[in-house]
């Protein structure tokens, strides 16, 4: 009997959003993303402590002084479990920079490259790397440069249409669009406990979005992100890519049925949407004018930032130890 996640699978990419190389095993999807919060859970865990302790020992060179030591640590962490999802997934894998620099287009671009460079080292090529940035002007810039070098970008944190229409602009590879954190403010923000699944504000959106891109031939890639529940998934089937957390994974795999095709490019290049060109101006404009948008992109940022700090510190005594 086929369940929701077969069934699922032959509308949309399935993407593991999660750190913890069993559940990626057991779902079988075809790439995995992780994120600083997804690092600091698995890096914790005792499983792999022995990952860890290795990252620490390569990170320990003596020309290194401790701050170099801690950055290098950082990088070769986040590496190390993107190679061993890579031994797993068919597919790509999702890295991201340090949330720190998501208003430094050049840093995030350098960056971005010693990542690319310590994939290259263990024989990985590009093509499999997917790096993340946040949807800031200053990361969509920082992906329109490294396309020019074939490196892939993801942008993440991403709530507003002029985020998606920026990151088209621009040909990034990939956009991670929210739709559970959407949700969250609109609850928030309506005093409403809950929403259709065909109402829900995520859905709404990335609908909006998937459909802008089919109807203008954008080659970007829409992969909806951030669930709350099994039912925002189903609305969205037909998306070019979903990432699940290993939960609704779960929840899908143990759910029989079959699943009908919710969003495709024949539907999309009937609507009646109107074609936008953003420059850094009107871009930052039309963000601002989303409430929503402008709120979660800061708290997203804080939080992959407050991760990373925390990371840090975990390194940093096992580095000292």
């Amino acid at each position: 009997m086929s369940n929701l996640l077969a069934s699922l699978k032959e509308h949309s990419v399935v993407v593991a959003d999660t750190g913890d190389f069993a559940s990626i095993r057991k779902y079988q999807p075809r790439d995995a993303t992780t994120n600083p919060s997804l690092l600091l859970k698995a890096a914790t865990m005792p499983e792999y402590a022995e990952l860890v302790a290795s990252v620490v020992r390569d990170a320990r060179a003596p020309s290194r002084s401790a701050a170099q030591a801690l950055s290098f640590a950082m990088d070769r962490l986040a590496v190390a479990f993107g190679l061993e999802i890579l031994k797993i997934v068919p597919g790509r894998v999702s890295t991201e920079v340090d949330a720190r620099l998501s208003f430094d287009t050049q840093a995030s671009v350098a960056k971005a490259e010693q990542l690319i460079g310590m994939y290259a080292e263990a024989g990985i090529a590009r093509e499999r790397i997917l790096i993340k940035l946040a949807a800031t002007w200053e990361g969509i810039e920082a992906a329109r440069k490294l396309k020019a070098s074939s490196i892939r970008c993801n942008l993440t944190l991403l709530f507003s249409f002029a985020q998606a229409v920026a990151c088209a602009e621009a040909g990034v590879q990939l956009i991670s669009p929210f739709v559970g954190r959407i949700l969250d403010w609109h609850k928030k923000a309506t005093g409403v406990a809950g929403f259709a699944p065909a109402e829900d504000p995520g859905v709404i959106s990335v609908t909006r979005i998937y459909n802008y891109y089919k109807k203008f031939g954008h080659a970007t890639e829409v992969m909806g992100a951030s669930f709350r529940n099994k039912e925002e998934i189903l609305e969205l089937a037909g998306c070019d890519l979903l990432t699940i957390s290993p939960a609704l994974l779960e929840e899908l795999q143990a759910a029989p049925g079959k699943l009908p095709r919710k969003l495709a490019p024949e539907t999309a290049k009937a609507t009646d949407l109107a074609r936008l060109k953003l420059d850094e101006k009107s871009f930052r404009w039309l963000h601002n004018e989303d409430a929503m948008a402008s709120e979660k992109l800061g708290e997203g940022i804080r939080a992959f930032a407050a991760d990373c700090v925390k990371l840090e510190q975990f390194l940093a005594a096992k580095l000292a130890g």
